[in-house]
Protein backbone atom coordinates (compact mmCIF):
# COMPACT_ATOMS: atom_id res chain seq x y z
CA UNK A 1 0.00 0.00 0.00
CA UNK A 2 1.44 3.54 -0.80
CA UNK A 3 2.53 6.02 1.88
CA UNK A 4 -0.04 8.93 2.09
CA UNK A 5 2.94 11.43 0.08
CA UNK A 6 3.06 8.68 -2.73
CA UNK A 7 -0.59 8.23 -2.82
CA UNK A 8 -0.63 12.18 -2.88
CA UNK A 9 2.16 12.24 -5.40
CA UNK A 10 0.68 9.51 -7.82
CA UNK A 11 -2.40 11.81 -7.99
CA UNK A 12 -0.48 15.20 -8.76
CA UNK A 13 2.31 13.61 -11.36
CA UNK A 14 2.86 17.37 -12.08
CA UNK A 15 4.69 17.23 -8.42
CA UNK A 16 6.67 14.11 -8.64
CA UNK A 17 9.89 13.14 -6.22
CA UNK A 18 13.26 14.08 -7.02
CA UNK A 19 15.01 17.28 -7.58
CA UNK A 20 17.75 16.36 -9.81
CA UNK A 21 19.22 17.90 -12.72
CA UNK A 22 18.14 14.36 -14.40
CA UNK A 23 14.31 14.74 -13.26
CA UNK A 24 13.99 18.41 -14.36
CA UNK A 25 15.06 18.01 -17.46
CA UNK A 26 12.45 14.80 -17.86
CA UNK A 27 9.58 17.27 -16.26
CA UNK A 28 10.62 20.73 -17.65
CA UNK A 29 12.07 20.02 -21.18
CA UNK A 30 9.32 21.09 -23.69
CA UNK A 31 7.73 22.96 -21.61
CA UNK A 32 8.82 25.73 -22.95
CA UNK A 33 11.74 27.03 -25.21
CA UNK A 34 14.11 30.03 -25.99
CA UNK A 35 14.42 32.66 -22.70
CA UNK A 36 11.14 31.26 -20.82
CA UNK A 37 12.84 27.55 -20.30
CA UNK A 38 15.02 28.50 -17.45
CA UNK A 39 12.00 30.04 -15.56
CA UNK A 40 9.82 26.84 -16.04
CA UNK A 41 12.60 24.72 -14.75
CA UNK A 42 13.35 27.24 -11.93
CA UNK A 43 9.35 26.91 -11.35
CA UNK A 44 9.22 22.87 -11.57
CA UNK A 45 12.10 22.40 -9.20
CA UNK A 46 10.13 24.72 -6.39
CA UNK A 47 6.94 22.58 -7.21
CA UNK A 48 9.38 19.44 -7.19
CA UNK A 49 8.66 17.38 -3.77
CA UNK A 50 12.14 15.95 -2.83
CA UNK A 51 12.89 12.60 -2.16
CA UNK A 52 14.20 12.82 2.10
CA UNK A 53 16.89 10.45 1.66
CA UNK A 54 18.79 12.36 -1.01
CA UNK A 55 17.84 15.53 0.25
CA UNK A 56 19.59 14.15 4.07
CA UNK A 57 22.41 12.77 1.92
CA UNK A 58 22.81 15.96 0.40
CA UNK A 59 22.66 18.17 3.75
CA UNK A 60 24.86 15.67 5.11
CA UNK A 61 27.40 15.97 2.37
CA UNK A 62 27.69 19.92 2.94
CA UNK A 63 25.56 20.61 0.17
CA UNK A 64 24.37 24.51 1.02
CA UNK A 65 21.64 24.52 -1.43
CA UNK A 66 20.24 21.42 -0.03
CA UNK A 67 20.62 22.79 3.70
CA UNK A 68 18.52 25.29 2.41
CA UNK A 69 15.92 23.17 0.77
CA UNK A 70 15.55 21.32 3.91
CA UNK A 71 15.30 24.47 6.02
CA UNK A 72 12.60 25.75 3.48
CA UNK A 73 10.19 22.45 3.87
CA UNK A 74 10.69 22.35 7.26
CA UNK A 75 9.10 25.62 7.80
CA UNK A 76 6.88 24.93 4.70
CA UNK A 77 3.09 24.84 6.58
CA UNK A 78 1.98 22.80 3.43
CA UNK A 79 0.88 19.25 4.76
CA UNK A 80 3.27 17.11 2.25
CA UNK A 81 6.21 19.65 2.97
CA UNK A 82 5.65 18.93 6.84
CA UNK A 83 5.34 15.12 6.00
CA UNK A 84 8.43 15.08 4.15
CA UNK A 85 10.29 17.26 6.61
CA UNK A 86 9.70 15.00 9.23
CA UNK A 87 11.66 12.05 7.60
CA UNK A 88 14.12 14.18 6.48
CA UNK A 89 14.44 15.57 10.33
CA UNK A 90 14.33 11.11 11.32
CA UNK A 91 16.82 10.41 9.36
CA UNK A 92 19.13 13.24 9.79
CA UNK A 93 18.54 12.88 13.95
CA UNK A 94 21.68 10.39 14.87
CA UNK A 95 23.98 13.33 13.37
CA UNK A 96 22.56 16.44 15.38
CA UNK A 97 23.75 17.43 19.11
CA UNK A 98 27.56 18.31 18.44
CA UNK A 99 27.32 22.29 17.76
CA UNK A 100 27.53 24.85 20.22
CA UNK A 101 24.28 26.57 20.64
CA UNK A 102 24.35 30.21 21.07
CA UNK A 103 21.39 32.83 21.45
CA UNK A 104 21.57 36.50 21.24
CA UNK A 105 19.50 39.56 21.23
CA UNK A 106 19.39 43.03 21.85
CA UNK A 107 17.63 46.23 22.41
CA UNK A 108 17.30 47.87 19.13
CA UNK A 109 20.33 50.06 17.46
CA UNK A 110 22.98 48.08 19.71
CA UNK A 111 24.45 46.76 16.02
CA UNK A 112 23.35 42.72 16.21
CA UNK A 113 24.09 42.04 12.76
CA UNK A 114 27.60 44.14 12.82
CA UNK A 115 28.05 42.16 15.93
CA UNK A 116 27.40 38.97 14.55
CA UNK A 117 29.45 39.66 11.33
CA UNK A 118 32.57 40.65 13.41
CA UNK A 119 31.96 37.66 15.45
CA UNK A 120 31.24 35.07 13.44
CA UNK A 121 34.16 35.92 10.61
CA UNK A 122 36.46 35.47 13.82
CA UNK A 123 35.56 31.93 14.55
CA UNK A 124 36.01 31.26 10.81
CA UNK A 125 39.47 32.27 11.19
CA UNK A 126 39.80 29.75 14.08
CA UNK A 127 38.74 27.21 11.83
CA UNK A 128 34.90 26.79 12.97
CA UNK A 129 31.60 26.28 10.52
CA UNK A 130 29.42 28.80 11.35
CA UNK A 131 25.34 28.69 10.99
CA UNK A 132 23.92 31.69 11.63
CA UNK A 133 19.63 31.62 12.05
CA UNK A 134 18.39 35.27 11.86
CA UNK A 135 14.48 35.99 12.42
CA UNK A 136 13.37 39.09 11.16
CA UNK A 137 9.93 40.13 12.46
CA UNK A 138 6.33 39.92 10.15
CA UNK A 139 4.55 42.74 9.53
CA UNK A 140 1.20 42.11 11.06
CA UNK A 141 -0.56 43.94 8.11
CA UNK A 142 0.98 41.95 5.28
CA UNK A 143 2.61 38.78 7.30
CA UNK A 144 5.90 39.90 5.21
CA UNK A 145 9.37 40.42 5.95
CA UNK A 146 12.30 42.00 4.91
CA UNK A 147 14.69 39.39 5.73
CA UNK A 148 17.83 41.47 4.40
CA UNK A 149 20.25 39.92 6.71
CA UNK A 150 22.41 38.39 4.50
CA UNK A 151 22.98 41.64 3.66
CA UNK A 152 23.60 43.15 6.24
CA UNK A 153 25.75 40.43 6.74
CA UNK A 154 27.87 40.88 3.32
CA UNK A 155 31.53 40.00 3.93
CA UNK A 156 30.34 37.47 6.66
CA UNK A 157 27.72 35.74 3.67
CA UNK A 158 30.60 35.30 1.47
CA UNK A 159 32.58 32.90 3.81
CA UNK A 160 32.58 29.60 2.22
CA UNK A 161 32.90 28.81 5.76
CA UNK A 162 29.31 29.82 7.11
CA UNK A 163 25.76 29.66 6.41
CA UNK A 164 23.38 32.52 6.75
CA UNK A 165 19.68 31.91 6.96
CA UNK A 166 17.32 34.75 7.40
CA UNK A 167 13.71 33.28 8.47
CA UNK A 168 10.65 35.48 9.20
CA UNK A 169 9.08 35.30 13.00
CA UNK A 170 5.34 34.77 11.64
CA UNK A 171 4.03 36.08 14.13
CA UNK A 172 5.17 34.00 16.59
CA UNK A 173 6.09 35.43 19.88
CA UNK A 174 9.18 35.01 21.83
CA UNK A 175 11.56 36.95 19.09
CA UNK A 176 12.31 33.09 17.27
CA UNK A 177 10.44 31.47 14.44
CA UNK A 178 7.93 28.66 14.87
CA UNK A 179 10.51 26.41 12.49
CA UNK A 180 13.97 27.45 13.97
CA UNK A 181 14.78 24.66 16.28
CA UNK A 182 13.93 22.07 13.33
CA UNK A 183 16.65 24.58 11.16
CA UNK A 184 19.25 24.12 14.10
CA UNK A 185 19.08 20.49 13.72
CA UNK A 186 19.64 20.36 10.05
CA UNK A 187 22.74 22.79 10.33
CA UNK A 188 23.95 20.81 13.01
CA UNK A 189 23.61 17.60 10.32
CA UNK A 190 25.54 19.47 8.05
CA UNK A 191 28.49 19.68 9.84
CA UNK A 192 28.45 23.46 11.42
CA UNK A 193 30.01 23.68 15.19
CA UNK A 194 28.67 26.84 15.98
CA UNK A 195 25.36 27.91 15.48
CA UNK A 196 23.99 31.39 16.43
CA UNK A 197 20.74 32.23 16.53
CA UNK A 198 19.39 35.82 16.38
CA UNK A 199 16.30 37.18 17.71
CA UNK A 200 13.85 40.03 16.44
CA UNK A 201 15.03 41.88 19.29
CA UNK A 202 14.94 42.85 22.98
CA UNK A 203 11.43 42.64 25.05
CA UNK A 204 8.80 41.41 27.33
CA UNK A 205 8.62 38.15 25.08
CA UNK A 206 11.68 38.08 23.27
CA UNK A 207 13.28 35.06 25.91
CA UNK A 208 12.32 32.04 24.28
CA UNK A 209 15.78 31.71 22.32
CA UNK A 210 16.88 30.81 25.72
CA UNK A 211 15.14 27.19 25.57
CA UNK A 212 16.80 25.81 22.63
CA UNK A 213 20.25 27.38 23.08
CA UNK A 214 22.91 26.15 25.37
CA UNK A 215 24.23 30.07 25.84
CA UNK A 216 22.22 33.01 26.03
CA UNK A 217 24.04 36.26 25.40
CA UNK A 218 22.40 39.51 25.95
CA UNK A 219 24.01 42.77 23.46
CA UNK A 220 23.70 46.25 25.01
CA UNK A 221 24.73 49.12 24.06
CA UNK A 222 26.08 51.96 26.21
CA UNK A 223 24.92 55.97 26.65
CA UNK A 224 21.40 55.13 26.63
CA UNK A 225 20.79 56.79 29.70
CA UNK A 226 19.19 55.35 32.54
CA UNK A 227 20.92 51.79 31.65
CA UNK A 228 18.99 49.55 34.08
CA UNK A 229 15.86 51.04 33.14
CA UNK A 230 16.32 50.44 28.97
CA UNK A 231 16.15 46.40 29.82
CA UNK A 232 13.65 43.99 31.37
CA UNK A 233 15.28 42.49 34.47
CA UNK A 234 13.74 39.08 33.15
CA UNK A 235 15.70 38.80 30.28
CA UNK A 236 18.87 40.09 32.15
CA UNK A 237 17.91 36.54 34.66
CA UNK A 238 17.98 34.28 31.91
CA UNK A 239 21.53 36.18 29.98
CA UNK A 240 24.55 33.68 30.55
CA UNK A 241 26.39 36.81 29.68
CA UNK A 242 25.94 40.24 28.69
CA UNK A 243 28.29 42.26 25.96
CA UNK A 244 28.66 45.70 26.07
CA UNK A 245 28.86 46.93 22.21
CA UNK A 246 30.17 49.87 20.90
CA UNK A 247 32.80 50.20 23.68
CA UNK A 248 35.19 52.15 21.33
CA UNK A 249 35.81 56.14 20.76
CA UNK A 250 33.74 58.58 22.98
CA UNK A 251 31.80 55.88 23.95
CA UNK A 252 34.59 53.79 26.43
CA UNK A 253 33.62 56.03 29.70
CA UNK A 254 29.75 55.42 28.64
CA UNK A 255 30.81 51.72 28.08
CA UNK A 256 32.49 51.05 31.22
CA UNK A 257 29.88 52.76 33.24
CA UNK A 258 27.29 50.57 32.03
CA UNK A 259 29.49 47.40 32.27
CA UNK A 260 29.65 48.35 36.29
CA UNK A 261 25.86 48.90 36.81
CA UNK A 262 25.14 45.83 34.47
CA UNK A 263 27.83 43.68 36.93
CA UNK A 264 26.17 44.93 39.88
CA UNK A 265 22.62 43.94 38.88
CA UNK A 266 23.86 40.54 38.17
CA UNK A 267 25.25 40.23 41.82
CA UNK A 268 21.54 40.64 43.00
CA UNK A 269 20.12 38.24 41.10
CA UNK A 270 20.20 34.54 41.84
CA UNK A 271 22.44 32.91 39.03
CA UNK A 272 20.89 30.05 36.74
CA UNK A 273 23.34 27.30 37.12
CA UNK A 274 25.91 26.33 39.73
CA UNK A 275 29.49 26.56 38.33
CA UNK A 276 28.67 29.52 36.29
CA UNK A 277 28.26 33.20 37.43
CA UNK A 278 27.01 35.72 34.57
CA UNK A 279 29.38 38.57 33.74
CA UNK A 280 29.70 41.98 31.54
CA UNK A 281 32.35 42.06 28.79
CA UNK A 282 33.48 45.21 26.79
CA UNK A 283 33.05 44.83 22.57
CA UNK A 284 33.54 47.01 19.87
CA UNK A 285 32.38 45.13 16.87
CA UNK A 286 33.52 47.57 14.57
CA UNK A 287 36.95 47.28 15.90
CA UNK A 288 36.75 43.79 16.32
CA UNK A 289 38.13 44.20 19.63
CA UNK A 290 36.34 41.93 22.97
CA UNK A 291 35.11 39.61 20.56
CA UNK A 292 38.00 36.84 21.80
CA UNK A 293 36.82 37.78 25.23
CA UNK A 294 33.09 36.64 24.67
CA UNK A 295 34.32 33.68 22.32
CA UNK A 296 36.37 32.33 25.68
CA UNK A 297 33.69 32.91 27.84
CA UNK A 298 31.63 30.62 25.60
CA UNK A 299 34.51 28.03 25.71
CA UNK A 300 33.99 28.04 29.12
CA UNK A 301 30.49 27.85 29.43
CA UNK A 302 30.20 25.16 27.42
CA UNK A 303 33.28 23.23 29.66
CA UNK A 304 31.27 23.91 32.90
CA UNK A 305 27.73 22.24 31.74
CA UNK A 306 29.73 19.93 29.91
CA UNK A 307 31.58 18.66 33.07
CA UNK A 308 28.60 19.07 35.61
CA UNK A 309 26.23 17.10 32.89
CA UNK A 310 23.94 20.04 33.19
CA UNK A 311 24.24 20.29 29.39
CA UNK A 312 23.17 16.75 28.90
CA UNK A 313 20.32 17.81 31.11
CA UNK A 314 19.34 20.97 29.94
CA UNK A 315 19.05 19.60 26.23
CA UNK A 316 16.60 17.37 27.41
CA UNK A 317 14.41 20.25 29.19
CA UNK A 318 14.63 22.14 26.05
CA UNK A 319 13.06 18.51 23.98
CA UNK A 320 10.51 18.28 26.75
CA UNK A 321 9.08 21.83 26.33
CA UNK A 322 9.71 21.35 22.60
CA UNK A 323 7.24 18.55 22.58
CA UNK A 324 4.69 20.51 24.58
CA UNK A 325 4.97 23.69 22.24
CA UNK A 326 4.79 21.75 19.53
CA UNK A 327 1.70 19.97 20.75
CA UNK A 328 -0.58 23.59 22.04
CA UNK A 329 0.17 24.64 18.23
CA UNK A 330 -0.91 21.12 16.54
CA UNK A 331 -4.30 21.55 18.96
CA UNK A 332 -5.02 25.12 17.94
CA UNK A 333 -3.93 24.16 14.36
CA UNK A 334 -6.12 21.53 14.21
CA UNK A 335 -9.19 23.70 15.79
CA UNK A 336 -8.87 25.70 13.54
CA UNK A 337 -9.42 23.85 10.66
CA UNK A 338 -12.30 22.18 12.15
CA UNK A 339 -15.54 22.15 10.13
CA UNK A 340 -17.74 22.23 13.22
CA UNK A 341 -15.61 25.02 14.87
CA UNK A 342 -15.71 27.64 11.50
CA UNK A 343 -19.71 26.41 11.74
CA UNK A 344 -19.47 27.75 15.32
CA UNK A 345 -17.10 30.61 15.99
CA UNK A 346 -18.96 33.16 14.29
CA UNK A 347 -21.97 32.87 16.81
CA UNK A 348 -19.52 32.58 19.72
CA UNK A 349 -17.84 35.62 18.70
CA UNK A 350 -21.24 37.46 18.71
CA UNK A 351 -22.27 36.24 21.73
CA UNK A 352 -18.86 37.34 23.45
CA UNK A 353 -19.03 40.66 21.83
CA UNK A 354 -22.69 41.43 22.46
CA UNK A 355 -22.22 40.70 26.77
CA UNK A 356 -24.42 37.54 26.37
CA UNK A 357 -22.03 35.09 27.56
CA UNK A 358 -18.18 35.50 29.12
CA UNK A 359 -15.14 34.55 26.95
CA UNK A 360 -14.48 31.70 29.18
CA UNK A 361 -17.82 30.45 28.51
CA UNK A 362 -17.55 30.49 25.14
CA UNK A 363 -14.01 29.08 25.03
CA UNK A 364 -15.22 26.03 26.80
CA UNK A 365 -17.77 25.50 24.89
CA UNK A 366 -16.17 25.39 21.42
CA UNK A 367 -13.43 22.38 23.48
CA UNK A 368 -16.47 20.34 24.45
CA UNK A 369 -17.80 20.39 20.48
CA UNK A 370 -14.42 19.30 19.70
CA UNK A 371 -12.87 17.65 22.65
CA UNK A 372 -16.03 16.09 24.43
CA UNK A 373 -17.34 17.73 27.76
CA UNK A 374 -14.18 18.11 30.91
CA UNK A 375 -14.50 15.07 33.20
CA UNK A 376 -14.99 17.05 36.81
CA UNK A 377 -12.47 16.55 39.35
Amino acid sequence: MPKPHEQDLNDHPEQQRGWTEPVLTKYATGMANGPDKKQRQRHALNRALPDPVELAAGIRGGSRSALARGITLVESSRADHQEIAQVLLAALLPETGKAARLGLSGTPGVGKSTFIEAFGRLLTGKGLRIAVLAVDPSSVRTGGSILGDKTRMELLARDPNAFIRPSPSGGTLGGVARRTREAMLLVEAAGYDVILVETVGVGQSETSVADMVDMFLLLLAPGGGDELQGIKRGIMELADLIVVNKADGDLVPAARRAQTEYQAALHLMRPKRAGWTPHVVLASALKGEGLDAVWEAAEAHRKVLTESGDLARLRADQARAWFWTELREGLFSRLKTDPRVAALVPELERDVEEGRTTPTAAARRLLGLVLGPAEEA
